[in-house]
Formats: C-alpha cells, structure tokens, sequence
C-alpha cells in the first residue's frame, strides 16, 4: 500500500513563511492559493520527496521550546554530514534560532536543530527514520 506523508504547518504569517522555508531550506512552491494582495491561505511547497503544506494560524501557536525540543519537529533526511553541514550554514543565515549546531550523536546521526522565525522546530540529520539500523 503505497503511503505519502506530508506535514501540515500553521503560521501567524503564512506568507513570510512561505519567503522563509523557501530561503532558509530552499523548498520550492508547488501550489499557491490566497488572494492577489500576496496573502497565503493554503500553500505547498516540495523539497526532495518532502512536502509541507503551510496555512494561516487562526489563533494556533506552535508548540512551546522546553529545553532544546518543542517536543515536535519535521524531520529532513539528507545523504551525507558534508549536505547537513551545507543547509546548516544556508538556515543560519535565513536567521534561523540555532538550538543543536551541527553534531554527531553517539548513534551516528548527523545533525542539527533549529527554530523558523515563529518557533517551529526544524530537525535536519542523515539519520533515516524507519531505516534499518
């Protein structure tokens, strides 16, 4: 059975969402709808076999930073350190709040963790959730 999963994202400003995911990660927009004043009520934006779609918040916050975790995050998977250590260097950058530079955890994975400009955590490592270890 053939499955896609996709992550659903609410901003406050889903537009400069949108600006940023696509400067900081370098996501590309793949469906854009909202009216002609530049507005965003739903958008979908591509990254390898990732997708993410953003809307507006309507009142939703993102889940609070307790520690370095807001106890969740997308997960991106890349290839090799050399590639994390590359969008690390692009995120930061973008501005984007730095809570785990990169690192190489005691099981191998690659990785760095990071806040977008509303408190979402990002999570980008060559750790392959749901691989074989």
């Amino acid at each position: 059975m053939p499955v896609t999963l996709s992550l659903f994202t609410l901003y406050r400003d889903p537009a400069a969402a949108v600006r940023w995911l696509v400067e900081a990660f370098g996501f590309e927009v793949v469906a854009r709808f909202g009216a002609e004043d530049g507005s965003v009520a739903h958008a979908e934006l591509r990254l390898g076999d990732a997708v993410v779609m953003v809307q507006a918040a309507d009142g939703h916050a993102p889940a609070p930073l307790v520690g370095t975790s807001t106890s969740r995050a997308p997960v991106l998977t890349l290839d090799d350190d050399a590639a994390v250590d590359e969008l690390f260097a692009r995120v930061e950058r973008a501005g984007a709040t730095v809570l785990i530079p990169p690192e190489t955890t005691e099981w191998g994975n690659h990785r760095f963790e990071v806040l977008d400009p509303e408190g979402h955590q990002w999570s980008v490592g060559t750790h392959r959730p749901g691989a074989a270890w």
